[in-house]
């Protein structure tokens, strides 16, 4: 459950009780203040959903466990949502998002379009935290086991299936009502696939959909989970009242509310919670007693002690739960080892052990080793180390490794302050993923034709910081969900600025379709001599129009660092007839909100560094 549909208090009470229990607390989907990360406030389990809220290096860094969010059980297909009267400033903060702007996940299809996709992710998150787990929620629905068997072979640690009840109650009531399966139905199907083809010894499952009480548990275990997750019944621990008025923002006992005079009157502690947890495990140690086991491990699998309860109701006992109760194979029913991890991506490695002098004194590292497209998530790991190190501000030493060839995916990803990356030659997907701080330099080699392509789809998606210039063209969807960054590019394919809450893109070329579609923050310039613009732009939130001097001003000093950093010829031949071409730029602003990111601000510390 997300810090934006419970209060900060409610939030953090459920964290300290959990890491006092020696459990884990997921942070949901949303960012979390930094200011808890060392401390036991600290989530251990913080989700990565599409949306990428407030994903970071930093907080990547300081989880226990990453969970990619694919969907949501109580409410599939649409994932997490927060009305537009529930964010406010903190939350809008802690998101990177506008303040007074309803925030709803994107669907996955940005960066997950399929298994291979999901393993690129997975292997991101390694990168950036090697210590952590890393999770894949899914919801219970007809057909969970093939794709649950597909997370197994992307190396998951764990899987994670979302029941049809509970859910938060920061979504209007539509979004949770007559939506999703039984946890049930969910749970035996993913144990059945993933025992059938001999993938269940490798990961461990979970469940939750409103579990309440011991039972819950053990019925769980036997069906096949080895870990449960509680929500609805911690907030009930907490002294919620069940008024159901959380997508109001009018919780009376301060728990699903942002509102102050309502949050003074949040009154739980960790110890109430725990309490409760303990009564729970009381439970099931009764339980598995009466059933002759001597651990929850042992029940793990046993669907033999299940039998069908038959009610007297002669419409109920119609209904045959025998496919549930079936065993699938003879191949491991619980978990046995973890899953396959490699060493890692070998530049990553490298550059983090290079970096070491950056962490520690004022030192200027200088690699320049040799990439390819095998390479994959290249800084992320040395990001997640400055980023733990250091949290959002630089280290001592700066970093600026020099490559030449195709990089790989991910190339920047989690990439933080004090890290440069110069690539002549060209990148795979998601350039810049979840970057948060340092900068990206990429161009053409000498012997070039011109006009290139360097970059491929999703570049930039969820960044909060850090800057990209490229002398080149991007394929689709650049700066998706941007919440920070600074980008001069040559040229855009479709949904460029998508869902962007932040940041300053420029672009000096072409734009596809559906430009700034979803944009609710942050700024673009598009030199447009055709004029053009207007028949690629999506007008449902952003406005174009003729930049201020002031806005002129701060695009030559970018323009000029472009020039600089990659030896574009066209930023050179903008610059050197500017009175005349400074005219054929576009200003592309959301039409009820200004830019959060200060640009002078920004290009000041970027002059310093």
């Amino acid at each position: 459950m997300s810090h934006g549909a419970l209060s900060a208090e409610a939030h953090e009470t459920i964290a300290v009780a959990l890491n006092r229990l020696g459990a884990r607390s997921n942070s949901g989907e949303g960012g979390e203040d930094s200011a808890r990360f060392r401390d036991e406030r600290n989530s251990a389990i913080k989700q990565v959903a599409s949306g990428r809220f407030g994903v970071t290096a930093e907080y990547a860094a300081f989880a226990d466990e990453l969970q990619i969010k694919i969907a949501q059980g109580s409410k599939p297909g649409e994932g997490g949502q927060i009305p537009a009267h529930k964010v406010s400033e903190e939350i809008a903060r802690l998101r990177r998002a506008q303040p007074g702007v309803s925030l709803i996940s994107p669907p996955p299809h940005h960066d997950i379009y399929s298994i291979e996709d999901l393993a690129q992710l997975i292997f991101d998150l390694r990168e950036v935290n090697p210590r952590a787990d890393v999770s894949v929620k899914l919801v219970a629905e007809s057909g969970v086991g093939i794709v649950a068997a597909g997370v197994a072979k992307a190396h998951a640690d764990v899987i994670h299936v979302g029941g049809a009840d509970g859910g938060t109650g920061a979504s209007p009531l539509p979004s949770i009502k007559h939506a999703g399966a039984p946890w049930e139905v969910g749970l035996a199907e993913t144990q059945q696939a993933l025992v059938a083809n001999h993938l269940r010894g490798r990961v461990r499952v979970r469940v939750d959909g409103g579990f309440k009480t011991g039972r819950d548990v053990v019925v769980a275990a036997l069906l096949g989970a080895d870990e449960f997750s509680f929500g609805t019944a911690l907030l009930l621990a907490e002294g919620c009242l069940m008024v159901r008025s959380c997508h109001l923002d009018t919780c009376p006992v301060g728990i699903a509310t942002q509102q102050s005079e309502l949050r003074a009157k949040f009154a739980a502690t960790p110890e109430m919670l725990q309490t409760y947890l303990l009564f729970v495990a009381e439970e099931v140690r009764r339980l598995l007693a009466s059933l002759g086991l001597r651990s929850l491990d042992e029940a793990i699998g046993r669907v033999e002690c299940l039998r069908q309860r038959h009610t007297g109701d002669p419409a109920a006992d119609t209904l045959d739960l025998s496919p549930l109760l079936a065993r699938a194979g003879e191949g491991s029913s619980r978990h046995t080892a973890a899953a396959p991890r490699g060493a890692g991506d070998r530049l990553g490695v490298l550059l983090h052990a290079q970096g070491a002098a950056v962490l520690e004194g004022a030192a200027l590292v200088e690699p320049r080793p040799v990439v390819t497209n095998g390479d994959r998530a290249v800084g992320a790991r040395l990001g997640g180390a400055v980023a733990e190190w250091y949290g959002a501000a630089a280290p001592p030493g700066r970093l600026r490794a020099h490559f030449e060839g195709s990089a790989g995916q991910s190339f920047g990803a989690f990439l933080t302050a004090g890290v440069e990356l110069h690539l002549v030659g060209e990148a795979n997907d998601y350039v810049g993923k979840a970057m948060s701080g340092g900068r990206i330099v990429i161009a053409p080699p000498e012997n070039d034709a011109g006009n290139p392509c360097l970059v491929g789809n999703t570049a930039l998606y969820g960044a909060t910081g850090g800057r990209l210039f490229c002398a080149g063209s991007a394929g689709e969807r650049f700066a998706v969900r941007n919440s920070g960054a600074v980008a001069v590019i040559e040229g855009v394919g479709d949904h460029a600025c998508e869902y962007m809450t932040a940041g300053t893109v420029v672009v000096l070329g072409d734009v596809g379709l559906n430009f700034g579609a979803g944009m609710t923050g942050g700024e673009a310039f598009v030199y447009d001599p055709a004029q053009r613009l207007d028949l690629f732009l999506n007008t449902d939130l952003v406005v174009a129009g003729a930049p201020s001097q002031d806005s002129l001003d701060d695009l030559r000093v970018l323009l000029e660092r472009h020039a600089r950093y990659t030896g574009s010829v066209r930023a050179t031949a903008l610059l050197d007839a500017w009175e005349r071409e400074s005219r054929l730029f576009v200003h592309v602003a959301p039409s009820t909100e200004t830019t959060t990111v200060d640009r002078d601000a920004e290009l000041v510390a970027e002059g310093a560094a």
